[in-house]
């Protein structure tokens, strides 16, 4: 007995060898990360001639550059509390399991037993009947086992390899998701800050122009009274009275709604923060400077939906290789050392020392061409991932594109607003005076006052849109995370 157990020790020992020489090859395509070939953004300049008092902030955290501090608060609190971030981190944390799972494949497992059998023999079934015919005979059976065993899978091809390097790259591609999320929730929440600031603006508009129309009919009513005014203008003033009264509703719905996404996107129930806002004044934050000395493989380097796209690339290539190390043969080892004994006074004696070892080859050599069938099929997905890859590349410098042109031409509209704003406040002015005095009709200052009312509630809407503008456009730039040195260059 030890001599076959010293002659089986050594052939799983030059098996152990062998194996170990043959793992070093892994069959499949060495990964090659696509190489990214682009011009300098065309739409650079229109941002960098921009005229504003603030200075860039850092990309990693560029919602304080717009010297707001509640915008801030609310940022850092969407951060903190955002559900989809959480639920994100929770995936990371799934993609790391199987990372590790994936990499635990490539060692041996050991398992510890033990085991006790208590039996009373049949005489009426085949080993009962014949083991009653020898003297002594007990029909009260028992047995211990006490041992361990272990099995190896010897990854000859490289596909165990192969599949933990995928579930690493997914591991990766799952920890950009998640900056992704936050890069997102960080723009959704000044997104609808903005927005909220932008319609407590309006409303504060149209509360001002029900107010001063509330003093023209009065006015009018007056001159009516002095004789000076007839029922037709009461009319027009009342309709205009009405007019604007009756935009403050649909103003008042859309902020509930931004207050309510706002809450939410802070983790908590709709409600909960809306007090806290608006007890603070309704200003449209001022735009800070945005750096534009990115180029487009920098902005690909830093947006964490770029680097997942990658990843999830990379995974697909070594899918291939997983699939190909199908064709080779798979040879796993396992072996127990253990004691088996009908009695427990002799279970740990040497007699009853019980060591197993095996060897097996599995080979698909016939299988109806389903190895080709996944292999293609593999080399499909990482086609697919490729193209998703460059796609998503050219919309990540679409996306800066448009959020430079956006941002630009949204300023110069709101600086035209601000001088149209400017010349019909005098206007209305001055033809308040004239109608006073009776040398012109009501008519006149109904348009004037109409123009006023549509002119800055545009001039507030736009400012807003511009700010709102300025986050996509630090959204577009990646913006939003600490990423390494080397790929946040924002000048």
């Amino acid at each position: 007995m030890k001599h076959l157990i010293f002659k089986t020790s050594k052939a799983v020992i030059s098996s152990v060898i062998v194996a170990a020489a043959l793992a070093g090859c892994a069959v499949g395509p060495d990964y090659v990360a696509p190489k990214a070939d682009y011009v300098p953004f065309h739409n650079t300049e229109a941002v960098a001639s921009r005229q504003t008092t603030l200075a860039a902030p850092k990309l990693d955290a560029w919602w304080t550059g717009f010297n707001d501090p509640m915008l801030e608060k609310v940022v850092q609190r969407a951060l903190d509390q955002n559900l989809s971030l959480q639920a994100s981190i929770a995936r990371v944390t799934q993609a790391r399991a199987a990372a590790q799972a994936a990499g635990a494949q490539l060692l041996p497992t050991v398992d510890a037993g033990a085991s006790y059998t208590a039996e009373h023999q049949s005489t009426e079934g085949p080993l009962g009947a014949l083991a009653s015919a020898f003297p002594n005979y007990s029909r009260d059976q028992k047995e211990y086992v006490v041992g361990a065993t272990a099995s190896w899978e010897i990854d000859l091809a490289g596909g165990l390899r192969r599949a933990h390097a995928a579930a690493r790259d997914e591991e990766q591609a799952a920890e950009a998701a998640q900056l992704g999320t936050r890069i997102t929730v960080a723009a959704d929440a000044a997104d609808a800050y903005l927005q909220v600031r932008g319609l407590q603006a309006r409303v504060a508009v149209t509360q001002d122009q029900i107010d001063t129309d509330a003093h023209l009919l009065e006015l009018v009513k007056a001159r009516k009274q002095a004789g000076a005014a007839d029922e037709r203008e009461v009319a027009q003033a009342e309709a205009l009275l009405r007019q604007a009264r009756a935009a403050m509703p649909a103003l008042r719905i859309s902020l509930e709604a931004q207050l309510n996404r706002l809450d939410v996107l802070m983790g908590a129930q709709p409600g909960t923060y809306a007090a806290e806002l608006n007890t603070n004044s309704a200003v449209i934050p001022d735009i800070p400077a945005i750096g534009t000395g990115d180029q487009p493989v920098d902005v690909l380097r830093r947006r964490p939906d770029i680097i997942a796209a990658e990843r999830h690339l990379a995974a697909s290539n070594e899918q291939i290789g997983a699939a190909l190390s199908d064709y080779y043969p798979k040879i796993s080892l396992s072996g127990a050392l253990g004691f088996d004994s009908l009695s427990a006074s002799k279970l740990f004696s040497a007699k009853a020392f019980q060591p197993v070892g095996t060897g097996a080859l599995q080979w698909r050599l016939f299988d109806f061409g389903k190895v080709d069938a996944e292999v293609k099929n593999a080399r499909g997905a990482h086609a697919e991932a490729l193209a998703q890859y460059k796609e998503a590349a050219l919309k990540a410098t679409e996306d800066v594109e448009d959020a430079f042109i956006t941002l630009s031409q949204t300023e110069l509209r709101a600086q035209e607003l601000q001088q149209e704003v400017a010349a019909l406040t005098r206007s209305r002015d001055l033809s308040e005076k004239a109608y006073r005095a009776g040398s012109i009709t009501l008519t006149d200052v109904l348009d004037a006052d109409r123009l006023l009312l549509v002119s800055r509630d545009d001039l507030d809407a736009t400012r807003a849109d511009a700010a709102r503008a300025a986050v996509r456009t630090f959204r577009a730039l990646g913006g939003g995370w600490d990423a390494p040195q080397q790929v946040a260059q924002t000048n």
